[in-house]
């Protein structure tokens, strides 16, 4: 801790520094000023944040300047007499150039009145701004999918837009995966939102597509980033006008399977900046089926499971920020943005086990209920010194969500049932400080960071006599459990440019981790532990262009990724008292190693992504089953169930290749592809004991299919296909996920607003998703099936007159540390 108090006592003297440095010692003899009022030429209104530009007369180049505040003045200090050619700019209006503006020794201060800037001429009352961003980019760290210039993703939510994102992929629960790999950080505006952490699967369905403006896939993180995530980041940015006045937007969804709306607000005037959303979904109850099987290697021992079960899913989502420029130096923001979802599953078992060759059979009956509910609030001050792009800004974020876990099981051939209640609370403060400084050919950015993370699990378990109603705790498994995790860090990166050609980002980031945990009862079975791990993460790229709009980029960096509080829990669920589940607060973190080499080339309307990449994990995290003893409620006695849990399991090597196309055969059609290969070759740990059928190299593979024809007057037809392979484990496979839309979409209302048409699967009314699991002395076989074909209807509808404004500054804080939950697959 005193080494990150130490390096933020430097950088804020640094920057004190440089600010007392900043003009630099005053040219020899008087200088002056030039000063002026911008307004215009036909409201007669202020225009702030116009662009003033200084430079000799007679050339073109620009070394001095302003911007205009609130009442459109601005003004030029340090002039020396002479004379000078001030040029006016600003979005949306006709640039205006004065040329030889002359100040003297005698009269050095010139104030050049009130300066008329005429609109363009093509300006409307409302700004349109149409597509001439490209729908896929590469930047030197990051590849961008620009979501708003999709015209056909209406009516869906965050997951829809994922599947249609290079290098990503999405199963059908809404898992995201970066290049195979689900160890991923996702970000809201550079920003983490406890919602992720605790269930990213319903977290995204509660964002609707259409605010969406782009989505950032960081495959190279620089140092500045938190090292969390093995094989990136995905950060979603959502859409935030920088327009004067009130408008917003309405979006609604209603389909056969889920239903979704919006509501987008947007105010701003002056300095003042107001966002405001809501918005979520809801899934129509749907009934899956299930047949499951697990047999021991000898023979002696038949789990048999087939049923149903009944789900529905509620989640929605809010927030409010503001944002105040107190001047063109200094600036403030806040949000809070509100989350959470409910999750509820009623199913009914038939179970045919047989132990030793004796059979029984009894139904089990069974409820289980999600529920996450929390919130984000974050501010931060950005304060930009006269030197151009030195800047620092002090950001905090508090984070906190309690997320209820319950669930009830009712045996048909006893009158004991279970039931389970979990409350975990997680708490998280982080506070940051980043200063950027521009040197004459490098920039630095460096900041020190620090997280406190406080996760209480309040685990409660007892037993019902149906008969007497007489409830009794069980002791071992009632407790309240403490976690603490503090993580301190400090990064520094340096960014230039060769010849023009060649950009090059290097930098390193230290990390220290802090964690405890214990049960405040005794005999809990649950044992106390502390641990402190201490990591150095370097980070490197360079980048070249080309003259014909291409480049080629070589990177490495490693990554750390810390379970969170789903994998962490202790809580242990046995709704299902053979087939149990809980998690493992003393897992340790994923250490990766990545290199990549990448090709783009961007030429008209064809788009040409390819990357090779190498990816080393090391301690790598998986689901895992394990054999425990439980208590057969028919009979009483202690047979063999199984527990499954989270291990660090070994290491993995994974070698791959990914490529993105983008072409226009003829000029109303758009086809685009992506594909991804990628291998799994994992080394157990000691500890870990797997079959030899899963060991050796696997291939795996994932990849879309997406042909868009725009019509005349509006109308928009989009067909997309995917497909991915099964996701290997240590100990198995898990299912693989097809799926094909189809997509009709019309503007209306002189292009305000839309209607559309969506079909997903139209030939398959069901989908099946089979599991298959080898452990050291089982097999174990699973089928789930739940409805999937669905017709669905969208609306979306802007409003709002407004004026261009100037951009603001990206900012906040963005803790991307965390290793986040994956939607468990045909649970009940």
């Amino acid at each position: 801790m005193k080494r990150i108090l130490l390096l933020l006592s430097f950088i804020i003297s640094f920057g004190t520094v440089s600010a007392q440095g900043i003009g630099g010692a005053a040219p020899a003899g008087v200088t002056g000023r030039i000063t002026g009022t911008i307004v215009d030429s036909i409201t007669k209104t202020p225009i702030d944040y116009a662009t003033i530009a200084l430079g000799r007369a007679g050339t073109t180049r620009s070394t001095n300047g302003a911007l205009t505040d609130e009442k459109g003045a601005f003004k030029i200090e340090n002039i020396a007499a002479g004379s000078y050619r001030v040029t006016i700019a600003f979005l949306g209006y006709q640039t205006k150039i004065i040329d030889s503006v002359k100040t003297t020794a005698a009269k050095p201060d010139l104030n050049l009145g009130r300066i008329l800037l005429a609109p363009n001429s093509k300006a409307l009352g409302e700004v349109v701004v149409t597509g001439t961003t490209p729908i896929v980019e590469n930047k030197i760290d990051k590849l961008v999918y620009n979501a708003e210039q999709d015209v056909a993703i209406a009516g869906g939510n965050a997951t829809d837009v994922l599947r249609k994102v290079p290098l990503l992929s999405v199963d059908f629960e809404g898992n995201v995966s970066l290049r195979g790999s689900q160890n991923v950080k996702v970000l809201i505006n550079g920003k983490p939102s406890g919602s992720m952490a605790n269930n990213m699967a319903d977290a995204l369905k509660a964002i609707p597509a259409d605010q969406i403006k782009n989505v950032e896939v960081i495959t190279s993180p620089s140092a500045k980033y938190d090292a969390e995530g093995t094989s990136g980041i995905i950060n979603i940015i959502t859409k935030k006008n920088n327009l004067a006045g009130v408008s917003g937007s309405v979006n609604a969804g209603v389909g056969t399977r889920q239903n979704s709306g919006n509501l987008n607000l947007n105010a701003k005037t002056g300095r003042l900046a107001v966002t405001a959303n809501g918005g979520g979904f809801y899934s129509w109850p749907q009934t899956s089926t299930i047949s499951f099987k697990r047999a021991s290697n000898n023979g002696t021992q038949v789990l048999s499971q087939t049923g149903k079960s009944e789900s529905d899913r509620l989640a929605a989502n809010g927030s409010i920020g503001a944002d105040y420029d107190f001047n063109s130096f200094n600036s403030i923001s806040s949000n809070l943005r509100l989350n959470g979802f409910n999750t509820k599953v009623d199913g009914s078992n038939i179970n045919e086990n047989t132990f030793g060759g004796a059979p029984v059979v009894f139904t089990r009956l069974s409820d289980n209920s999600i529920e996450m509910n929390g919130f984000d609030w974050s501010s931060d001050y950005l304060h930009k010194f006269k030197k151009k792009d030195q800047q620092i800004s002090f950001a905090y974020q508090l984070s906190h969500s309690v997320q209820l876990n319950d669930y009830t099981t009712d045996f048909s051939n006893t009158v004991i049932d279970e039931y389970g209640d979990n409350d975990a609370d997680n708490t998280e403060n982080t506070i940051q400080v980043d200063y950027t400084h521009p040197f004459k050919k490098v920039t630095l950015e460096t900041g020190v960071k620090g997280i406190l993370r406080d996760i209480v699990s309040d685990n409660r378990t007892r037993n019902l006599n149906s008969t007497t109603g007489v409830f009794t705790p069980i002791a071992a498994r009632t407790y309240i459990y403490d976690y603490n995790q503090d993580v301190y860090s400090a990064y520094a990166t340096l960014g230039f440019t060769l010849a023009k050609k060649y950009g090059i980002r290097a930098g390193a980031r230290y990390e220290a981790t802090e964690i405890e945990g214990d049960a405040r009862s005794a005999g809990t079975g649950v044992s106390p532990f502390s641990s402190s791990y201490y990591n150095l993460v370097p980070s490197f790229v360079i980048s070249r262009t080309f003259k014909d709009y291409s480049s080629i980029k070589l990177s490495y960096n490693q990554r750390l990724q810390r379970p969170s509080l789903f994998y962490l829990n202790p809580f242990l669920n046995s709704a299902d008292i053979f087939n149990q589940s809980q998690g493992n607060p003393s897992l340790k973190p994923e250490l990766s190693h990545n290199i990549e080499f990448n090709y783009s080339m961007f030429v008209k309307t064809t788009v040409v992504n390819a990357s090779v990449f190498y990816r080393r994990t090391n301690d790598i995290i998986e689901s895992f089953i394990l054999p425990t003893s439980v208590v057969d409620p028919t009979t009483g006695n202690t047979v063999s169930g199984s527990k499954t849990t989270y291990r660090n399991v070994g290491n993995n090597n994974s070698v791959g290749f990914n490529f993105f196309g983008q072409i226009n055969p003829v000029k109303p059609l758009t086809l685009r592809g992506n594909f991804n290969v990628f291998t799994y070759d994992i080394n157990t740990n000691s500890s870990v004991v797997v079959a030899n059928t899963n060991s050796g190299v696997q291939m795996l593979y994932n990849g879309f299919l997406m042909g868009t024809y725009a019509f005349p007057k509006g109308l928009t037809f989009e067909t997309f296909l995917i497909t991915n392979s099964p996701r290997r484990t240590a100990q198995g496979r898990n299912p693989s996920f097809n799926m094909w839309n189809l997509g009709l979409k019309k503007e209306i209302m002189a292009k305000k607003g839309s209607i559309g048409l969506t079909v997903i699967d139209p030939f398959n009314e069901n989908k099946n998703f089979r599991q298959n699991i080898t452990g050291s002395d089982f097999t174990q076989t699973s089928n789930f099936s739940l409805p999937f074909r669905s017709f669905g209807m969208s609306f979306s509808y802007r409003f709002g007159k407004m004026t261009m404004q100037a951009p603001r500054k990206k900012r906040g804080v963005t803790n991307d540390d965390l290793k986040q939950e994956q939607q468990p697959t045909g649970n009940q």
